[in-house]
């Protein structure tokens, strides 16, 4: 099955179908049945330079995510997750024991896949219309959003991750552990930054805070933020 990108697999438990932007599985009569794929960047690894660098992409995007679209294949073949979608599968492996290594990989594939749509060059800055008003009822300002995700980044202890969900009316800056992902909790992830150091070391060594920076001022993408908004 081919992984693509659309918005519906990021809209949890929507009963609406969002067009052009989700994480799906479609059959591929080239490959063997539930055979994930890649998905495709939505711009050149090195696009994002300089705040994230072509290296930094090529290992990341090319060397991490691939290998967990190539674990979760190993994993799936010959058994019941073949007949799941990629969103299926993380939210019923999600705290059961024995389908840990099914949803440390599938749910990386996800995050990773998320992540990328949630940057563009030439992003950051502040975003506009409801998203706004979201964030400024939700937090004060947006400044004090700002503050708060890249508090919740530093505060994040090893690998992770630092997500801004919807909740209702409101919007919710939460951080997850390894591969864990608001996909497992019924939450409707609006934006992420990964802070595993694969993300960010090789350009900003141990400076975690600083990349998160960056990325808020010059890559998030809010424009795809505000499209997953209930």
């Amino acid at each position: 099955m081919k992984l693509q990108i659309n918005r519906r697999a990021f809209v949890v438990n929507s009963a609406v179908a969002l067009a052009g932007m989700a994480v799906e599985t479609k059959a591929d009569a080239s490959t063997p049945p539930q055979a994930f794929k890649l998905p495709a960047l939505p711009y050149a690894q090195d696009a994002l330079a300089p705040h994230i660098s072509g290296q930094t992409m090529s290992f990341h995007y090319g060397k991490h995510h691939q290998g967990y679209v190539n674990n979760l294949n190993k994993l799936a073949a010959g058994t019941p997750l073949a007949t799941l979608t990629l969103e299926q599968i993380v939210q019923q492996t999600a705290g059961a024991a024995e389908g840990a290594a099914v949803f440390n990989n599938a749910a990386q594939v996800w995050n990773h896949s998320f992540f990328w749509q949630s940057m563009k060059p030439n992003g950051g800055g502040q975003p506009t219309g409801r998203l706004m008003e979201l964030i400024t009822s939700s937090f004060g300002s947006f400044e004090a959003f700002k503050t708060a995700f890249i508090a919740a980044a530093g505060a994040q202890f090893g690998s992770g991750w630092v997500w801004l969900v919807q909740e209702g009316a409101a919007l919710r800056i939460v951080k997850t552990a390894n591969a864990d992902t608001p996909l497992a909790h019924k939450q409707i992830a609006i934006l992420t930054c990964d802070v595993w150091e694969h993300a960010y070391y090789l350009d900003y060594q141990n400076r975690r805070t600083d990349f998160v920076a960056a990325f808020l001022e010059h890559l998030a993408n809010w424009g795809f933020a505000a499209s997953l908004l209930k």
